[in-house]
């Protein structure tokens, strides 16, 4: 039940939408669909394809938000700083049902978390088109629900991008772009093979920290009265990374895409000025 729960929270993160200013439910909730394809971890050839309902939910709170960047907690904001809590994760790997990884332990599903800056480059008079840089810092933590283990940290500076599209201006669009980086513990745990796993094709391997790729992600969503549709694309380029020799490594790109479809069931009699979604 519990990875059904992580792939979940990680569509969540990547298309429920972002929010020009407007007056907006304090929270709304619904039930959908979604659908994901992702790899075992960035690099892996073994792809894997779910059909899940989809909880549906938005808050617009001053200093805690639920919306297509995941869960914030504001801790600072101005008109070009925005300062908060970043989140992100990996999926559960059985390693029985990934060719490279047979006979090695099995990868738990990471949570990542850490503050995340935003800095405001540029944006049109309507606010509905908008250029930032995000700097977000994440500690990994990896865990079957019994324990918990430091996995290290990833560093992702990114551009964003976004704007409204249509005569409606019913479409969000969102295009970011950026490199990685990770230490050692990070690339170890996804990458490294110690000795007593080594076999004829795998060698032991032991990771290096540094750079750790660069992605490329879009996003599209549409908010009507009671109807929600997203959809998003994400590009890992893994070429020259620090762990580019790794066995385990068996492609140098990584692709990831999901949908969701949603009705809103329901939402607060309070209102509240905001972003338009």
């Amino acid at each position: 039940m519990y990875k059904k729960l992580i792939i979940i929270f990680l569509t969540i993160v990547y298309i429920i939408p972002l929010q020009a200013e407007e007056t907006k439910p304090l929270w709304e909730f619904g039930i959908g669909i979604m659908g994901i394809n992702f790899p075992d971890y960035r690099g892996s050839q073994h792809q894997r394809n779910y059909l899940f309902p989809l909880p549906y939910f938005i808050y617009r709170g001053e200093k805690f938000k639920v919306n297509r960047e995941g869960v914030q907690g504001l801790l600072y904001h101005s008109e070009r700083l925005t300062l908060d809590i970043s989140l992100d994760g990996g999926v559960p790997v059985d390693s029985d049902d990934n060719r490279i990884r047979q006979g090695m332990p099995d990868l738990d599903p990471v949570f990542e978390i850490g503050p995340s800056l935003k800095i405001l480059l540029a944006q049109n008079t309507a606010k509905t088109r908008k250029l930032s840089l995000r700097l977000p810092v994440r500690a990994a933590f990896a865990t079957d629900l019994s324990y918990i283990h430091n996995e290290g940290w990833l560093f992702h500076p990114h551009l964003g991008f976004d704007t409204f599209i249509g005569a409606t201006r019913d479409w969000k669009f969102g295009i970011s772009a950026g490199p990685l980086y990770a230490n050692q513990d990070y690339h170890e745990y996804y990458y490294g093979v110690a000795p007593k796993y080594a076999t004829s094709a795998r060698p032991a391997y032991t990771a290096k920290g540094g750079y750790s790729g660069a992605r490329l992600s879009l996003a599209i969503s549409r908010q009507l009265k009671n109807f929600w549709f997203g959809a998003f694309l994400r590009y890992d380029d893994l070429q020259n990374t620090a762990f580019e020799d790794s066995p385990l490594l068996e492609q140098k790109s990584s692709l990831m895409a999901g949908f969701g479809i949603a009705w809103v069931l329901g939402r607060s009699q309070q209102k509240v000025s905001v972003t338009k979604e």
